[in-house]
This record gives C-alpha cells, sequence and structure tokens, in this order.
C-alpha cells in the first residue's frame, strides 16, 4: 500500500539526494544543493504556496516525491496549456518522480500515478480531472500515466523544465469515475 505525507524541512536532505541522481536530473533539471532544496521546496512546505509536496511511502520506507496543486492557482501556466486544450475550471495537475534508480522500471511508477490521482481526488473534491503535460521525450513517464488509467487528450508547446528538450508535450488526462 502506497501512502503520502506532507513533505517537511527534515526531508529536504532526502529530497535533494534523489534530485541529484541522473535519472531524476534529466527530467526534474532542479538545483540540489542544500540551499536551493530548501529555496524550491520549502514556501511549499510552509504553506506559503497552494501546491503540495508530498512524499511517498511503501512499507513504511520513502520512494518518491510527488507534487499536486490546481490549475487555477498558477494564472500563467493555466493560461499556457488553455491555448492548445479545453480545460476544466476545477482542474488538478501531478508530477511525480522515484527516487532511486534500483526502484524505477518495475511497474512502480504506475501503482504511484494510480494511488496519488486516488489521493488527489480526494484531498481536491471539486476537481473532476487531473491534466498533465509531459515532455513528449519523456515516454517512460507518459507510458506510465497511460498505464494509470490516463488518455492522451492533446499536445501542446509549452517550456520544458529542460532547456535541452523541445516544447513539445503530451497532455494527458484522467477523470473522476
Amino acid at each position: 500500500m502506497i501512502t503520502f505525507r506532507r513533505v517537511v524541512d527534515a526531508d529536504f536532505p532526502l529530497i535533494g539526494q534523489w534530485l541529484s541522481h541522473p535519472h531524476v536530473a534529466r527530467w526534474w533539471n532542479q538545483e540540489f544543493t542544500a540551499e536551493a532544496v530548501k529555496r524550491d521546496f520549502g514556501p511549499v512546505a510552509r504553506g506559503e504556496e497552494p501546491a503540495q509536496d508530498l512524499l511517498a511511502f511503501e512499507d513504511g520506507k520513502p520512494f518518491a516525491l510527488v507534487q499536486r496543486c490546481r490549475w487555477a492557482d498558477y494564472p500563467e501556466d493555466l493560461a499556457a496549456i488553455a491555448a492548445y486544450i479545453d480545460m476544466p475550471a476545477e482542474a488538478a495537475t501531478i508530477d511525480y518522480l522515484i527516487g532511486e534508480a534500483s526502484e524505477i522500471h518495475r511497474g512502480r511508477g504506475t501503482r504511484l500515478i494510480a494511488a496519488f490521482a486516488e489521493d488527489t481526488f480526494r484531498a481536491y473534491p471539486s476537481s473532476d480531472s487531473i491534466i498533465v503535460p509531459v515532455v513528449a521525450g519523456n515516454r517512460q513517464s507518459w507510458r506510465a500515466l497511460e498505464k494509470a488509467g490516463f488518455r492522451r487528450i492533446g499536445e501542446a508547446e509549452l517550456e520544458a523544465d529542460n532547456p535541452i528538450d523541445p516544447p513539445l508535450h503530451y497532455v494527458q488526462r484522467l477523470d473522476r469515475v
């Protein structure tokens, strides 16, 4: 069973370690020094931003970082994607990483996404859908979304997290059942 807990300051060293791993750094492209992790994750951990960062646990051990928010809470991002697809007013979005390379390629990402989507619908009862744009080159990510029940609803030209990636994103959607 996968469970979730909000990120706290004491989790920052683990998050920094995960961000430093090549399989994570390729797609997240974030600084992972202690100062950078505190700067980037601190506002959400302190409740200063409307997003949520959570650790995912299985068998009592953290193995992933997940994030969620409502699109409406980030108007610039909403406007960028709404130029390509019809956005439901209360749509949410998620992001995720599995921290250790030894934990990938085992179906864990699909289980993580499915569990987190279910948890997100509970956390945001007014959200009827989760919309996730994934850079087209990240096949592993968009395939995990599809295996977790998401369906591709379009494409969008959005700024990629990693500047080496082209802007093409596949937009995936899961509706509340």
